[in-house]
């Protein structure tokens, strides 16, 4: 992991609520994973998710996902490999993303939409601390 990657993800902790750097090199490593917000929030629109996936970046209220759902859109495969790597179990890690996802997803599009350039991820969670 390299630093802005590790400073993005200390971020992102933040704006989940404090959960430290867990949940965040999680959400950073699905972002990463998945080509960045948009193609996450694809996967999940592939995955049947759609209304919820719209509802985290609209200004509205944020439709709940359980962690099942988590577990059916990104497949048992990335889901067990991520749970390895932050040494708990894919149920657990599908639990703390179906908390903590919507309100990731909310804080990053807060104009109700994904920004033009995500390119630089670490600018756009800087831009949500001014």
């Amino acid at each position: 992991m390299g630093l802005l990657d590790g400073i993005a993800g200390d971020i992102i902790g933040k704006l989940a609520g404090g959960q430290g750097g867990g949940i965040a090199q999680i959400a950073m490593d699905l972002l990463n994973q998945n080509g960045g917000l948009s193609g996450m929030l694809e996967k999940f629109n592939q995955g049947g998710l759609a209304s919820q996936a719209a509802s985290w970046v609209g200004k509205g209220e944020n439709m709940p996902v359980s962690a099942e759902q988590i577990g059916q859109v990104l497949g048992g495969g990335q889901l067990a490999a991520m749970a390895e790597k932050f040494g708990v179990s894919p149920e657990v890690l599908s639990g703390q993303l179906a908390q903590h996802l919507p309100g990731m997803v909310d804080k990053l599009t807060p104009d109700g939409a994904v920004p033009a350039d995500e390119s630089n991820l670490l600018s756009q969670v800087f831009s949500l601390l001014k």
